[in-house]
């Protein structure tokens, strides 16, 4: 597990662009309508980059045996001051390659453990209800917030509902 800088970022945004590219094709619903073009998704790490220059972003990477990344996790950090307690978790993914394994789990335990140590006391996600991922968050210790009707249409198109968790760090 490595924390990439911006230019790492930018950098890899092609292998991160297939990465996303892969997880939408399997049903994650990350923001993308299948099949997103590889330029599009390439193009939307490109942004996470500038994100991360601007410190408004911190982005781990889990990197297979070829050296590509097989997994990614973010943490979103607010801007406004009376926010800079909490932060939100975004993009856990993982290649359908590398499931099954506990990537994922470590991806999140990394994020957390560093929000930790960095004084973060509130983590917050929202996920597609129904999906594998919220078993992990669930078993994770994450609290369900509640869910929002029709919040984000899946890679297919269709409207789906989002469930809210949140998880406090330390003490």
């Amino acid at each position: 597990m490595e924390r990439w800088s911006a230019a790492q970022v930018r950098q890899q945004a092609g292998e991160l662009g297939e990465l996303l590219a892969d997880i939408v094709a399997g049903g994650a619903s990350v923001g993308f309508l299948a099949p997103p073009a590889h330029e599009e998704a390439a193009a939307w790490w490109r942004e996470r980059a500038e994100a991360a220059e601007a410190g408004r972003l911190t982005v781990w990477a889990a990197l297979d045996a070829t050296g590509r990344p097989a997994g990614t996790v973010s943490l979103a950090h607010p801007d406004k001051p009376n926010s800079r307690h909490r932060a939100e978790l975004v993009k856990l993914m993982v290649h359908r390659s590398a499931r099954g394994r506990g990537l994922g789990r470590r991806l999140l335990d990394t994020a957390e453990a560093a929000a930790a140590a960095s004084g973060i006391t509130l983590l917050h996600l929202d996920t597609e209800t129904g999906s594998p991922a919220e078993h992990l968050y669930r078993s994770a210790g994450w609290t369900r917030a509640g869910v929002i009707p029709d919040y984000a249409a899946n890679p297919a198109g269709e409207l789906r509902p989002t469930t809210l968790y949140f998880k406090r760090l330390g003490g």
